[in-house]
Formats: C-alpha cells, structure tokens, sequence
C-alpha cells in the first residue's frame, strides 16, 4: 500500500507537467479542473469543453485525439452531451497508457473462451488480454482516489491496488484450484519483492551511476519506511511458516484431523493479519504519516517543475469505468482459470508456475513499468512504495481475505502453502531485509534481487505439477 501522496507524485513523474489550460478547435483557452467548476452544475467528467460540435479547424483532432477533453461534453442538448461525455470518458481512459493497446487481445480472449478454442490459446490471449484491463483498473482508481483526499483515497488506493490479482484468485477460488490461488499469492509477494524492486535497484542504479562528482553514486530512500515495511513481510512470512511447521509435527495425528488444525489455525492468523494490516493503514495514513513521506528533495515540486495532477474524469465516471473494467476482468479470469487443467494436462507446463510466475506478471504489469519509471528519475520512495507497499497488501489483506472468503464457500483455502514456496518466500524476505535496511540501493542490488528470482523461476519451471507437496 502506498497512500495517496505517492500516487499523485507517480502520475505527475510519468506525465510531466499537468496541464491547466487546453487550447480548443478555434484557437481560444478553456480551463479544465475541478476547481473551476461549481459543485451543483459539475459535469460527469469533472471539467468543461466546447459546446458546440462545428467542424472549425482542428475539430476532428480535438475529437479523435485530445486526451484532455472533446467538443460537446458541455452541451445544452443531451442528444450531443451524453455521447460526447461517453466518448470522452473511453478516449481519455484509452489515452491512459501505452499498455492499452493491448486491449485488442479483449475481445479475442473472449471470443477464444466462449467457443471453446485450444486450451493454450484461450489462456494466452485471455492473458495477454488482462494486462492492459489491469492498468486501465489502476487509472480509475487513481482517478477515484484524487477527489476523495488523502485519507480516503489511500482506503480505496489500498483497496483496489491488487483487485486483478483478487479477481483472478476468487475465480479459481470458486473454481476449487487452491493451488493456483495459493501459488499467485506468493507469486505476487516474489514478483513485487524481487521482480519489481530488482529492476527498479538495476535500472535506477544504471541510469544513475555517476554523481556530480564523477564518482560511483547510489540512490536513497527512507530507512524508516524500508523497516516498517520489511518488519511486516517477516511477520508475514512467519504466519506461513508455522502451518507447515504444525503440519510437519502432527506426525501422529490422523490426515483428517491435521487438515482441520491447519484450517483453524490458517482462519485464527488470518483475522490477526486483517487486523494488523488496519493498524497499518491507520499508522502509516494517521498517526505517523510523515514516516512515509518521501523525501523533499526527491519530490520538491520547486525542484522539477511539475504542478499538481488534477483527475481528468469525474467521480461518477471514473466509477462507471471500474465496475466495466471489473466485470470484464472476471470474464477474462474466468475463461483463463477454465482453460488452466486443459493446458497442465499436456505436459509442457505445471499449475505451481502459472500460479507463481505467469498470472503475477497479469497483474502487476502496469505497476512494473510505473516503478521503473521513478527509479530512473532518482526517486526511489516511490518506486519503493509500489514495490514492498503492493507486497504487504498482499500478504495482509488480499490473502487472509481469500482465506476468509473459502472460509464462507466451503472451500478448505489455507496459509499453509507448498513447503518449497514457503521456503522460498522466507529466504526471498531475508534477502531483500538485508539488502534495504541500509536505505540505499545501486545496480548490483538490483541484479542480486533478479537473479534470485530466475532461480525461483527456474526452480518451479523445472517442477512437475504435483511434485511439490506439502510437509
């Protein structure tokens, strides 16, 4: 989790500068922000734009191509308002990132699922098809999140910051694939643990190796943030641990009677994870908010010149495009869930690694590219908060809640993971403790982190379905 602050100093890294002003069709200045408009005559997008649809020169590129605003969403006729304000809502969400463009991959995952094509390619493109769904997921929450002020938004920032990642595990959830579900959790943790911060520390280190003096230069970060964060992975680290350490010492027990302590003892934990991670919320958003503020001369807007990031879209609609989004996720989740016993049974692939390595990448893409992004800019408390923060949502929220969830639909979903994922994960958590709590980060960090995930790859790519049990 990383709260609002962080995702308003993101946005304003990836853009630039935000712009107030926007030149319309006839050459005159409209203002487009929610400060210039009254609260009674607000518009479902937020802002203003022409009211009229003449072709005067430069119409048609203000309609097609504009990613602030089109010609009619201020209308007096609804006839011309409400399909300029729907156009407007797709386009600017379209223009949200370059990712999009593979929202092509939608409809023929869609297609591929519903007429029953081979498994491997109803996965594939249903796969390829959540990626940019993902990120457009995350551009409406941001956009959400911009109007409701910092403590709200960081609620909802926290909320939907993994919602793809948890709408493809309650899909298999519901589907009985508690191994899938199980292995995208700690798949995820890797993936933002060492993935993420891996290439952030790699590339943030190459692009910035010289300091002003010529010499050797490492980038910083707050340490107090590094140890709050890295204190919470070991906690969660520690509650998969000790399931497999209770399953292992129940040696005498009967198998029945092992499965309904792990399950007792995986809901119990789960309750306690829930709750800690609301006094975190409450910590990190209340109490001690300055501890995980990035550092001024990081973000000084004075420094780069940027201005603060005004939402494009409006409440309503930034609203109306989540639920779409949502519902368009599940659709895709669920073909690609169907098509995963299909594409395990031949062979060339197991379900511990679609779980562990493949289905993350879904998820997390857009926030992989966004991290890399600030890292390169030298300003790793915001590659940092992506990183760990999406880490411990995870470990705190998304998988206790999926437990609770089988736990309401009969379905046995505990934290007592595979023994060489939890192995894995702990030794995964170790490292990155030891390589962050100094608060500096260079290249060969980062290509420290990376390695140790292509072994973890490499480990579970090599391991048939099914060999991996659980002790």
């Amino acid at each position: 989790m990383f709260n609002l602050r962080t995702r308003d100093q993101i946005r304003r890294v990836e853009t630039g500068k935000s712009t107030s002003n926007t030149t319309n069709g006839n050459g005159s200045t409209s203002q487009f922000g929610f400060s210039s408009m009254d609260g009674e005559r607000q518009p479902l997008l937020g802002h203003q734009a022409t009211t009229t649809l003449h072709a005067e020169p430069g119409f048609w590129r203000h309609l097609l191509f504009s990613a602030k605003s089109s010609p009619g969403t201020n209308s007096p006729n609804p006839f011309v308002r409400w399909p300029a304000q729907v156009w407007n809502v797709t386009k600017i969400t379209l223009f949200s990132s370059w990712i999009n463009l593979l929202l092509v991959f939608v409809p023929l995952g869609i297609v591929a699922g519903e007429l029953k094509w081979g498994a491997p390619w109803v996965f594939t493109l249903n796969f390829f098809a959540i990626i940019p769904l993902a990120a457009v997921l995350s551009f409406a929450t941001e956009e959400i999140a911009g109007r409701l002020g910092e403590t709200l938004g960081g609620l909802v920032n926290a909320t939907f910051g993994n919602a793809v990642e948890l709408i493809v595990s309650i899909v298999a959830l519901r589907a009985g694939e508690i191994e899938v579900v199980q292995s995208s959790m700690i798949g995820s943790i890797l993936s933002n643990l060492l993935l993420v911060l891996g290439m952030c520390f790699f590339l943030g280190g190459i692009y910035n190796m010289r300091g002003q003096d010529g010499h050797g230069h490492e980038q910083s970060f707050s340490t107090a943030t590094a140890q709050t964060t890295c204190s919470l992975m070991t906690l969660a680290s520690a509650s998969m641990i000790l399931p497999a350490a209770l399953y292992g010492v129940l040696s005498q027990a009967e198998e029945d009677n092992k499965q309904a302590s792990i399950l007792v003892l995986s809901r119990g934990t789960s309750i306690i994870l829930l709750f800690l991670y609301c006094l975190y919320l409450y910590f990190a958003l209340r109490t001690h908010q300055k501890l995980f503020e990035p550092e001024v001369s990081q973000v000084s807007d004075s420094d780069t010149g940027e201005e603060e990031h005004e939402p494009l879209l409006g409440p309503w609609a930034a609203a109306l495009v989540l639920v779409v989004t949502t519902l368009v996720i599940s659709v895709c989740a669920d073909h690609m869930v169907d098509s995963i016993d299909a594409l395990v049974a031949t062979g060339k692939i197991s379900k511990t690694f679609i779980g562990l390595i493949l289905i993350p990448i879904v998820g997390n893409a857009a926030e992989h590219v966004t991290a890399c992004v600030v890292a390169i800019k030298d300003k790793m408390d915001l590659a940092m908060g992506v990183a760990i923060g999406s880490s411990i949502q995870i470990a705190l929220l998304v998988t206790p809640a999926l437990v609770m969830l089988g736990w309401a639909i009969g379905q046995p979903m505990t934290l007592h993971f595979e023994t060489f994922e939890t192995v894995a994960f702990a030794l995964s958590v170790l490292v990155v403790t030891y390589t962050v709590q100094d608060g500096k980060s260079n290249y060969l960090e980062g290509a420290m982190l990376l390695g140790l995930y292509i072994i973890i790859a490499l480990a579970f790519w090599v391991s048939p379905t099914g060999a991996l049990g659980k002790v």
